[in-house]
């Protein structure tokens, strides 16, 4: 019944995916003449103006032993998701319905006489303007505290009790102090120096874009609690070094974005001041402080909002004005202070807490600093259905976010690699691009590694989730043996392969592409490994990053999947007469296949190895856990 219709085939929807407001969209179904249809029907709602209509669609012909229907629905000035079903009704029988195989997750539709699963469209604003440098870049994620420092720095009067382990190589802290907290005050010294020793090496991977969890003033190493907005924190450097960093990466060809943490605020800080640290009154100390506005008291001041009920991360109210002002729309808010010191661009975090007019008057506020300033969002899920606080959110209908973070990328990759179902991984990407507009698609963070989660190359070595029974010590001292290592390495490269070769922006946690491994936070944020990288995938990530920043079809080429059988996933990205063909076989066999393939050789861009072709297609041998990328 794969012929009833089909929301990603051109025959039956067109436009594909997501269109602008204004956009005519055509539907047409096929109905069994067995079904004895008199009549069809297309159900729309608009969301966000909660208007249902429903409209006769016109009989087009016989198309075998089908009826064909068919409409076009208009979507004037709306935003948003727009839900559609088709209704049959029938001679002297039941009426049916056409709605979404939820089940299937590949766009086709299913009979149902019930209400069904609706289709779903987005609307989008036509004026949605990304710039381009971020998606068709190669993004590096720096936990500022644990990637490169070039000097012990004391840890005396700064704010927080902070310890500095004089061993770049031990393991961060990770057991409840006496008070049966884990504090996050163990420093290893990280610094802006650092980073801008490592330009070169950021450079010689491929990076265009250097991401850096947050840099300001904040008791813990973590810095999600922070401070102080206006200042670098001291043990990392100074606004005058970031600047000079700015600088110095943009000679080199790379931007900076920094990441906004304005949920919350740190408990020690110069807003809430819970612990008296600095001198002026916080929001803890008085109800006359010019703070107390910006935050949640239930009774003042022991009983207020805290982000996920954690005291040390007390809750701001996002649209009070005062607050606004500060982060927004003063001349010297944080939003623009930072982006005139050189910063490119804003990550922010739990994009979830923050109000939709928080977030559009932030992405406006940036874009008048900085005409190609850039917003993407930490969202974990499909941003164009996401809902938080029971409201829909409009994260990517063309006044907030430019983009989000690739978590259905990495959860699919990873289920892929260590499962082998290639049409469930396209499947799920393929839903992505039909929901996402174009502009958001191109622009997305694809990364298979945060600081939010295990290490990759263990993930993939203990197949699956670490294992939260074992005792924390024994997570801490867990290393892969040298035989699943090698397995795992294997699957990385894979994985980094796909990541490259996918359309947004490639997102490498920093250690990643040296073989760090590591279960949850902080066993995941060791110091960068120096001098003891894995060479293997070291120079397999660099390879990667050459050929992203070389391949136009790699950066902004469409996408055609030709294979997704089995463990084996194969698919085009083309730009103009340029294409670029990544294959991938996550199975422990090796497997033979025949691609389409103009010209009279292809090669694998990853080795050199060249394969003849003959009659339109290249027939290739693909060993086990292996990723080519053909040219």
């Amino acid at each position: 019944m794969s012929t009833l219709f089909n929301s990603r085939d051109l025959a039956h929807k067109s436009p594909y995916g997501a269109v602008t407001s204004g956009t005519e969209v055509f539907l047409k179904i096929k109905a069994p003449r067995a079904l004895a249809v008199s009549e069809a029907v297309l159900y729309t709602a608009f969301e966000f103006d909660r208007q249902n209509r429903e409209v006769v669609m016109e009989w087009t012909g016989l198309d075998g032993d089908h009826d064909g229907y068919a409409v076009t629905l208009p979507t004037e000035d709306r935003l948003g998701p727009v839900w559609y079903h088709f209704k049959l009704r029938r001679f002297d029988r039941p009426d049916m319905y056409i709605g979404c195989d939820v089940q299937a997750s590949d766009g086709s539709g299913v009979l149902s006489e019930t209400l069904p699963s609706p289709f779903l469209l987005t609307v989008y604003d036509g004026a949605y303007d990304v710039p381009d440098w971020y998606g068709q870049g190669v993004t590096y994620h720096l936990f500022p505290d644990r990637f490169r420092r070039t000097a012990l720095p004391d840890p005396a009067k700064l704010v927080g009790r902070r310890t500095v382990h004089h061993n770049w190589d031990d393991t961060p802290d990770f057991l409840p102090d006496e008070k049966g907290e884990i504090r996050n005050r163990d420093f290893f010294g990280g610094s802006l120096a650092g980073v801008r020793e490592k330009l070169p090496y950021l450079q010689s991977l491929g990076v265009t874009t250097i991401y850096f969890s947050p840099i300001f003033e904040a008791a813990s190493n973590h810095r999600y609690d922070t401070a102080d907005y206006h200042r670098v924190d001291p043990m990392f450097g100074s606004e005058e070094q970031f600047a000079a960093l700015c600088r110095e990466a943009a000679a080199l060809g790379m931007r900076v974005l920094l990441d906004g943490v304005f949920s919350h605020t740190g408990y020690d800080s110069r807003y809430f001041n819970g612990r008296g640290t600095y001198p002026e009154l916080g929001a803890h100390q008085s109800k006359e402080s010019p703070y107390y506005a910006w935050y949640d008291f239930r009774v003042w001041p022991y009983d207020y909002s805290a982000w996920w009920g954690i005291y040390t991360l007390p809750q701001v109210v996002e649209t009070e004005p005062s607050y606004m002002d500060f982060i927004l729309n003063g001349p010297d808010s944080v939003i623009r202070h930072w982006l005139r010191a050189g910063a490119s661009g804003w990550r922010l975090d739990v994009a979830d807490e923050l109000p939709g007019e928080f977030i559009e008057r932030l992405r406006h506020a940036a874009r008048a600093e900085k005409k190609d300033a850039v917003i993407i969002g930490e969202v974990w899920e499909d941003a164009t259905t996401k809902v938080a606080y029971d409201k829909r959110r409009r994260y990517l209908l063309g006044h907030e976010l430019d983009g989000v973070m690739n978590y259905p990328l990495r959860d699919a990759l990873l289920d892929f690699l260590l499962h082998g179902d290639a049409a469930r991984f396209r499947d799920r990407m393929e839903t992505l691009r039909e929901n996402y507009p174009k502009p958001a698609y191109y622009s997305l963070m694809n990364h298979i590694g945060t600081h939010d989660t295990p290490r990759v190359l263990t993930v993939l070595g203990v197949e699956g989730s670490p294992d939260y029974t074992w005792p924390r010590e024994q997570r801490a001292a867990h290393r892969l043996s040298p035989e699943v290592r090698s397995k795992a390495v294997k699957r990385l490269k894979a994985a980094a392969l796909i990541q490259f070769a996918f359309p947004g922006s490639p997102c490498v946690y920093y250690g990643d592409e040296a073989g760090m491994e590591g279960f949850e936070d902080p066993f995941n944020r060791r110091g960068y490994p120096w001098g003891r990288e894995d060479r293997e995938l070291l120079t397999w990530y660099t390879r990667l990053g050459h050929l992203r920043k070389t391949l136009d079809a790699l950066k902004k080429g469409s996408i055609r999947y030709l294979c997704a059988d089995g463990c084996l996933l194969a698919f085009e990205r083309a730009w103009g007469t340029q294409r670029a063909v990544p294959v991938v076989n996550a199975g422990g066999e090796g497997i033979r296949i025949s691609l389409p393939w103009e010209g009279e050789t292809a090669q694998n861009a990853m080795t050199g190895e060249y394969f003849p072709a003959a009659d339109g297609r290249v027939a290739l041998h693909v060993p086990p856990l292996t990723g080519m990328l053909l040219l």
